[in-house]
């Protein structure tokens, strides 16, 4: 799936079962909430501590949660993601041509 489509399926979703879009500031918190979410499956899979009795090894659906509500902000603000990740790769790209070979930490 292309993002454009991600954001236009997104986008049908709201207006058929959502109603309407959170507020844009509802949505942040609600990301945070998700990113949260996501870093308790992280920290329990990958860190040091060890999944509650009942919990889940979630990771892909909590992954999914935060990129819909990204895809939500996209939406609300105008943003073009297609547009917004082939310009991060440009300055990703010129910014760090020689950084992560140059370092020794790597």
């Amino acid at each position: 799936m292309e993002l454009s489509e991600l954001q236009q399926r997104v986008d049908t979703w709201i207006k058929e079962y959502g109603v309407r879009y959170f507020s844009e500031l509802t949505n942040m918190a609600v990301l945070t909430e998700e990113v949260g979410e996501l870093a308790r499956v992280m920290v329990r899979k990958y860190g040091d501590q060890s999944f509650k009795a009942g919990e889940k090894e979630n990771l892909a659906d909590e992954m999914a949660d935060v990129l819909w509500v990204l895809v939500c902000l996209a939406n609300q603000t105008g943003v073009d993601l297609t547009r917004a990740v082939e310009a991060n790769f440009a300055k990703k790209s010129a910014r760090d041509a020689e950084r992560h070979r140059n370092n020794p930490k790597l």
